[in-house]
């Protein structure tokens, strides 16, 4: 049994590595590609609010038809439509430069449909692991994330550069391929579903809104995760953006940065699969916080000639990234039932995602006019805060997380 689990979660990360490789690549390069070509922080963030807010307005309710249906089955259909919309975007692009606005609804659409996948392979993985060892699962799911953040960028500006942005989106297509059909080969056992539920979609919404709210560590994790999402999520679009505005270097120093910061967190991953048991979810939740805010407002203070520090900086703030995003999502999938997983973990996705937009709504206009140093610095000041306030709360409320 125990070897069996683990045999599953091979396969499932063999093949989403190539997914998440190839979406790294092409993440990167639209936004290097924008970038480049507009100059404009207001461009970059109305395509990373195309990319988010489709799934902050459908998340809530997508937990419903998640909790009704084959697991592994939308995961793949989900992962299926994106690679069609990346190789319409693609061919677009082999035979001409779209408009932004046909830019942007291609995003909306691959966002509404990662708006299945994502909560879909959360919700299946206390399907398949032992609930002891979902904090190291979520290590492992670090690890694949952070390895092919580290290779994508580099990849995708290479092939960007060489070819096209096209050649790199078409890429995506293949990904997601590797990935459906490494699936294929895997079961993932659906939860019974609840006697006493209504088939009434509203009901349903209602009773995982309800199981929501009453784990009160987990609505607080929450808005405190919608707080840390409005002042970080930005950065991830930003990062190109400071290289190129703030130290004036070009396309491969930016995919560095990018580089740095995936090894980071790949050692990152690594650590929080060793130390899974040592300490409580949420004292590495607070670490991390601490330490994204710290490299994040010093960022902000570097002068032009401080280019080398700034890769220095990515890399801590990238270690600290696994020991946030794991040890969270194991929480939620210890503290609900498989059946209502779906939907938990759909309102918890959608806050996280909601935050997005709204970040990036306030930093388009904040850039412009003062830098983009400017939200590094007061961004990891929050961020920082944050981590304070976590802590005192969970020690006086003496939660067992």
């Amino acid at each position: 049994m125990q070897l069996q689990w683990k045999k599953t979660f091979a396969i499932i990360f063999s093949g989403q590595i190539f997914s998440i490789l190839t979406t790294s690549m092409v993440q990167f390069s639209i936004i290097w590609h924008l970038t480049e070509t507009t100059g404009s922080a207001t461009v970059l963030m109305l395509a990373g609010l195309a990319g988010f807010l489709p799934q902050a307005l459908l998340g809530p309710f997508i937990g419903v038809w998640l909790d009704r249906w084959n697991r592994k089955i939308t995961m793949i259909t989900a992962d299926s439509a994106i690679a069609f919309f990346s190789l319409v975007l693609g061919v677009y692009f082999y035979f001409g430069e779209p408009s932004l606005g046909f830019v942007y609804v291609i995003l909306m659409i691959r966002s509404a449909a990662s708006a299945f996948h994502a909560p879909a392979f959360q919700a299946a993985i206390p399907l398949i692991a032992p609930e002891d060892q979902l904090t190291r699962v979520a290590g492992w799911q670090q690890m694949v994330f952070s390895f092919s953040s580290v290779i994508g960028p580099a990849l995708g500006i290479a092939v960007y550069s060489a070819t096209s942005l096209g050649a790199v989106l078409l890429l995506d297509v293949a990904g997601a391929l590797i990935a459906n059909t490494m699936l294929m080969f895997v079961t993932i056992n659906q939860p019974k579903r609840e006697k006493q539920q209504s088939p009434s979609f509203m009901s349903e919404f209602k009773l995982g809104w309800t199981a929501f709210i009453k784990v009160k560590p987990i609505v607080i994790l929450a808005v405190t995760t919608a707080i840390f999402g409005i002042v970080f999520m930005p950065l991830a679009t930003l990062f190109p953006f400071m290289t190129l505005s703030h130290f004036g270097r070009g396309g491969y120093s930016a995919s560095l940065v990018e580089a740095v910061f995936g090894i980071g967190m790949i050692i990152g991953g690594v650590l929080l699969s060793i130390l899974a048991s040592k300490w409580k979810d949420i004292t590495y939740i607070t670490i991390s916080l601490l330490l994204i805010g710290v490299t994040s407002a010093a960022s902000g203070v570097l002068n032009k000639e401080g280019f080398m520090l700034f890769v220095v900086l990515s890399f801590f703030m990238g270690a600290a990234a696994p020991f946030f995003n794991g040890p969270y999502m194991a929480m939620i999938q210890r503290a609900f039932e498989p059946e209502m997983l779906g939907r938990v973990m759909s309102i918890v996705t959608s806050v996280m995602m909601l935050s997005s937009p709204i970040g990036l709504a306030l930093a388009g206009p904040i850039v412009e006019r003062f830098g983009v140093q400017v939200w590094f610095f007061w961004s990891g000041v929050v961020i920082i805060l944050t981590g304070i306030f976590i802590l005192t709360l969970f020690k006086r409320m003496r939660v067992n997380l």
